[in-house]
């Protein structure tokens, strides 16, 4: 009971903090606005721990490797605690193996990122459209790389746009192709429904 109870103490926490880790990433990707008050916050949440990775991992055109690679560490590290817990001591897993359930897992959060964001997204044009409040400006910024390919594809339909439902087709295909692959990497075998 009590290594249950550290484990969805562990999992919470460490995945609250890889979403403000990966959201970096993804507002650096869309070159949000970071003068907004949202991406202070994380940009003062992530500063400790980024920082010194920078120095070794720089970015590359735009892209954040820092924040991609302090998430994967983060999650590699989540694992090899819940192992531990599971096992009651020190378990033998293959390094290679921790890396790839991290990197899976960390794509699949991204995916997860997009879908809510891309929710939130459509829910806001409908309820309070043309808002200037900062969580809403922000997200629409986050999810704008990902729907402007397919808006500049999908013909006009009269001011109706139907783009989030191919984002979303695309998202969940993406999110499939994933949950397999963790399999294959037998992620499901530790008992962990992530």
């Amino acid at each position: 009971m009590l290594a249950e109870i550290l484990i969805t103490i562990l999992l919470i926490a460490s995945t609250f903090y890889m979403t403000i880790v990966l959201l970096r990433f993804l507002l650096q990707l869309a070159r949000a606005d970071f003068y907004n008050p949202i991406s202070q916050f994380v940009v003062k949440a992530t500063n400790p721990l980024l920082r010194p990775l920078r120095r070794f991992i720089p970015g590359w055109g735009g892209i954040d490797g820092a924040s991609l690679v302090l998430a994967i560490i983060i999650q590699a590290i989540t694992f090899f605690l819940i192992l531990i817990a599971l096992n009651g001591g020190i378990p033998a897993i293959n390094p290679v193996t921790l890396l790839v359930w991290a990197v899976l897992s960390v794509l699949d959060l991204i995916v997860k990122i997009y879908f809510w964001s891309v929710i939130a997204v459509v829910v806001v044009s409908w309820i309070a459209p043309g808002s200037g409040h900062p969580a809403i400006q922000l997200v629409a910024q986050i999810t704008e790389p990902v729907m402007r390919p397919v808006r500049n594809i999908m013909p006009s339909m009269g001011g109706l746009d139907l783009s989030p439902i191919i984002v979303f087709l695309i998202l969940n295909v993406i999110s499939v192709v994933i949950e397999h692959m963790k399999m294959a990497a037998g992620l499901g075998s530790i008992g962990l429904g992530m």
